[in-house]
């Protein structure tokens, strides 16, 4: 029993030197630290339409009524378009006191002269061919408050993997290149570290767009365009001469 207790504390002793010896090794190993990073782009397959109502009122009952009842026209619409309930959430509900101007030589409390509220919802979809037809759809509905849209990836995993293999790449052709004007050779790779994988979400910004279309009567028109996604590493190569 008491043996066991001795190698358990040497295994966790261990650990601290084993660091130290390692940091000491690599020290001593001649290197190429190469840095790199890739970017590919790729078609976004969802978008998020962020729409919805702003009513103001003198009282704040009246200005949420109002309110509420232009938010129900513009599910009802979106619902018309096959969008199901799901893929509609609120993702702003707000009443806010409006005041009246104020001079600097009053010193009256504030007063309270409307309300402002606003009801704003996120549409998720799948078909992004629906994008201008929600967009029409709210605003045929009442809607008088558009936040833009915003594209994305359902499933990142491929790209995420092509953009890191890139990174990959070029840090090896770094490397090359750096051996070949030092006069060394790649012995083989000591460390490698991923820096982060990231997918650069696009939002379009439609309000102008939006308008436009409002006033001519023309359908919305919304381009998705490219994705990017981002990779970095870093990578340690040994040497040789």
């Amino acid at each position: 029993m008491k043996t066991g207790i001795l190698t358990l504390a040497l295994v966790i002793a261990l650990p601290p030197s084993m660091a130290r010896a390692q940091q000491t090794r690599e020290a001593a190993q001649p290197m190429i630290v190469v840095s790199s990073m890739s970017q590919v782009e790729a078609t976004p397959d969802e978008a998020t339409v962020r729409l919805g109502v702003v009513r103001q009122a003198p009282t704040a009952q009246a200005a949420q009524d109002q309110t509420n009842r232009a938010a129900q026209a513009i599910l009802t619409e979106i619902a018309k378009l096959g969008v199901p309930a799901a893929k509609v959430q609120t993702s702003r509900l707000t009443l806010t006191p409006i005041y009246a101007p104020q001079r600097p030589e009053n010193r009256e409390a504030p007063r309270i002269v409307a309300y402002n509220a606003a009801n704003i919802v996120s549409i998720d979809l799948d078909n992004l061919a629906l994008i201008g037809p929600v967009i029409d759809a709210g605003l045929t509905a009442g809607a008088n408050q558009l936040e833009g849209v915003r594209f994305g990836l359902k499933n990142d995993a491929a790209v995420r993997e092509k953009a890191l293999r890139q990174a990959v790449a070029d840090a090896r052709r770094k490397a090359e290149a750096m051996a070949d004007a030092l006069g060394v050779r790649l012995a083989g790779v000591l460390e490698a570290n991923e820096g982060g994988v990231s997918v650069i979400t696009q939002d379009e910004g439609v309000s102008a767009r939006f308008m436009a279309a409002q006033a001519g009567g023309a359908s919305t028109p919304v381009s998705p365009g490219e994705l990017e996604v981002r990779a970095s590493v870093t990578v340690k190569y040994l040497i040789a001469r």
